[in-house]
């Protein structure tokens, strides 16, 4: 294969890499692009291309991770020595929804030597060369990051905002089973007359049902308080069409209501994630 193929056939990996690091599928896009526009440009021989690629694209990732960063974050001291469970257990994958919260919060290189190792199954050598440090460095990131996943303080668990921003989140991009991961087993999604009228549908009951209904849905909904509660709705020309009533409870989504009366409508308000837009 000449490299244009090798790319094409590495490109799905990449993506999930990026992805999962990053948290974006829109920007695992952008950033396996510019690892594809740096191979282009490359004039050097590259021995191993998938190697090549993976260091490539992981330390796009981490630029964009640092750029995200508004304080700085320490570097981990090599000579530290402790217990490290990485070989025994891999968290990335089981941790559950929360893991995407806990991961904003990560130091942008316990970030990616965590991804990459527990995530991916990276050497800590290999994960030290893309991060340009030692593999006892890399492997106390990587643990570092662990326990804090492993161990989330109070603070890192779920506001509802985020869920009910984890959950559209979900809906729009299609991932059917993190949806189920927010959703409580009892979940019921009803609505007003009003929103009946528009075309919503009455009542949906279940996790499995809710999940389908929303998976690939709601891609213009938008961000809202409604009563003071965190949720989302439809807008047309800059006014709130349906609203989208969220409750949660303990991390869930319990209920989800339709709601288009217009003494409800009147009570919308935008926000940016916890905040009021103004």
């Amino acid at each position: 294969m000449d490299q244009t193929e090798q790319f094409e056939a590495e490109r799905p990996r990449l993506v999930a890499i990026a992805g999962r690091v990053l948290g974006d599928p829109a920007e695992a896009q952008d950033i396996v692009q510019q690892a594809w526009l740096r191979l282009h440009r490359n004039e050097t021989p590259i021995d191993d291309l998938p190697a090549w690629l993976t260091t490539v694209t992981t330390r796009l990732c981490l630029d964009r991770l640092k750029s995200r960063t508004p304080v700085p974050f320490e570097d981990v001291d090599p000579g530290e020595t402790e217990g490290d469970p990485a070989d025994d257990v891999a968290l990335a994958d089981t941790v559950g929804i929360a893991l995407s919260v806990v991961l904003e919060r990560l130091a942008p290189r316990e970030r990616v030597a965590f991804v990459l190792h527990d995530s991916f199954g990276f050497e800590f050598g290999t994960i030290a060369a893309v991060l340009d440090t030692t593999p006892a460095a890399a492997r106390k990131l990587a643990s570092r990051a662990r326990a804090k996943v492993s161990q989330p303080r109070p603070e890192d668990s779920l506001t509802d905002w985020e869920v009910v921003d984890a959950f559209m989140a979900a809906a729009r991009n299609g991932e059917f089973d993190r949806l189920l991961q927010l959703l409580a087993p009892d979940a019921l999604v009803s609505a007003d007359d009003a929103a009946i009228l528009v075309g919503t549908p009455e009542r949906i009951e279940g996790r499995g049902e809710v999940a389908a209904f929303f998976n690939g849905s709601a891609h213009a909904a938008l961000p809202v308080f409604v009563e003071d509660r965190p949720g989302t709705a439809w807008f047309l020309k800059g006014a709130a069409q349906v609203v989208f009533d969220f409750t949660v409870r303990d991390g869930l989504v319990q209920a989800i209501t339709f709601r288009a009366a217009p003494e409800v409508l009147e009570t919308v308000q935008r926000r940016d994630g916890g905040n009021t837009r103004t």
